[in-house]
């Protein structure tokens, strides 16, 4: 007996609605899906360019050692997107990283970090003064690398894809770092995040954070590379899969790469060895770096579809060293700042799964990193130094002009009350924002 016309348009209709609310269910969960893309361009200068280990005048480089790179990992569920950026060079100013978060799609501007290696093997990016009325950096480079890192970011955006995720912390083995002023006074922890894709169990991205200057070679070798850091991440990337990327800690005043010849004291009294500054000790370094990682991240647990937070505010830094202050207002990127001889610096606070990352706009000395990360909220705690801005190192008023050690890292700090914002502006925005997950 067939079914009444009635009927049979209400059970059609009822199946048309179970069908739409199961399409709008899968999209809702679609939306609220962890999902990681990652992506990397060469930001090599051709011609080869000098390179800058600081203020003063770039060395001339006649070799290349690896290739200089931008690397950008993006994480996002639901609504929230968040990119990490890691740049081969010794700094990227604030200036410079607005230029290219104007160029990306699919992040707000705010959610873009961008964080240099530190490598003192690269081109100057800060165009820094010359005192002679023309500065050190090549503006076209500078133009080039706002465009390949636009474009990473706008890839890795295309390549996001569902992931879960493995974050973890543990102490780094081997010769891989120490304190030039003060060998023992360094954070030997080794922050990692790992996303994975969930059918090939590969790693989409591995983001290594770990506080270290990398200046196996520096810039008076005429080798242009990203030092250290390019080993470490193709290690990673060939044992691991995806895309790896290395973001500075706390490593002002001088937390660097370990490349002491032990057997070589130059100098008993203060306790200082000559150093290996070959590619061969890079090597070495980066993938010992590049082991521990990997090691580290192992026996994390898997967060599956972690939340992701993120957050920034902007800090006010008074400007008292005539040095900083002449950067500021003599290189034709023209920095921003403010009437009352001050600049100001983003900062980000990101929550992923059970972590927290904070940004720091420089060089922090390690006992502001470890401060900061005792008082942040996290399971694990990372800190992404020079990230969103790079200017100076970043000191606490009671180190400040302490030793003649220090003298270098005073004059080249915006001031003595720098490191104090640093933390008091960053703890408030701790203690306000939404905890981790545990």
């Amino acid at each position: 007996m067939s079914m009444p016309t009635h009927q049979r348009i209400l059970h059609k209709f009822l199946a048309l609605t179970g069908i739409f609310m199961s399409l709008n269910q899968a999209v809702s969960l679609s939306a609220a899906e962890f999902m990681a893309g990652a992506a990397m361009r060469v930001i090599t200068p051709d011609p080869l360019l000098p390179v800058s280990g600081g203020l003063g005048v770039p060395k001339p480089s006649t070799q290349k050692m690896g290739e200089l790179t931008a690397r950008a990992v993006v994480f996002r569920n639901g609504e929230t997107a968040v990119a990490i950026v890691a740049l081969d060079l010794l700094g990227f100013p604030g200036v410079l990283a607005d230029r290219v978060r104007a160029k990306v799609q699919g992040i707000p501007a705010k959610n873009v970090m961008i964080g240099s290696t530190h490598t003192h093997s690269a081109p100057d990016c800060y165009a820094f003064p010359d005192g002679k009325g023309g500065h050190t950096g090549d503006l076209k480079y500078i133009d080039f690398v706002v465009e390949k890192t636009a474009e990473a970011i706008n890839d890795a955006v295309s390549k996001l894809k569902p992931a879960a995720l493995k974050i973890n912390t543990g102490e780094a083995n081997g010769q891989i770092a120490f304190n030039y002023y003060a060998p023992d006074l360094y954070d030997r922890r080794m922050s990692v995040i790992q996303a994975i894709d969930p059918a090939s169990q590969k790693a989409i991205a591995t983001v290594v954070n770990y506080a270290i200057h990398p200046e196996v070679l520096g810039n008076d070798r005429g080798i242009l590379s990203p030092d250290c850091i390019g080993p470490m991440c193709d290690k990673i990337e060939s044992e691991s899969g995806g895309m790896a990327l290395f973001m500075n800690g706390a490593q002002g005043g001088m937390v660097t790469a370990d490349n002491r010849d032990l057997t070589k004291v130059r100098d008993p009294l203060k306790g200082y060895w000559e150093g290996k500054g070959t590619w061969e000790e890079c090597l070495r370094i980066g993938h010992l770096m590049a082991s521990e990682a990997q090691r580290i991240v192992k026996s994390a647990p898997v967060q599956n579809d972690p939340a992701v937070y993120c957050d920034s505010i902007q800090i006010k830094f008074p400007v008292d060293s005539p040095v900083m202050w002449a950067v500021i207002t003599g290189s034709p990127l023209k920095y921003p700042r403010n009437d009352d001889h001050t600049i100001s610096a983003q900062v980000n606070l990101v929550n992923l799964g059970n972590s927290q990352i904070l940004t720091i706009p420089g060089e922090a000395l390690p006992n502001i990193g470890f401060y900061l990360k005792r008082k942040m909220s996290g399971k694990n705690n990372l800190l992404f130094g020079l990230t969103n801005e790079a200017f100076g190192y970043i000191l606490t008023k009671v180190d400040f002009n302490s030793f003649p050690r220090y003298d270098y890292v005073s004059r080249t700090s915006l001031g003595e009350m720098t490191g104090e914002i640093l933390i008091e502006k960053s703890l408030e925005f701790v203690n306000k924002s939404p905890k981790p997950a545990k």
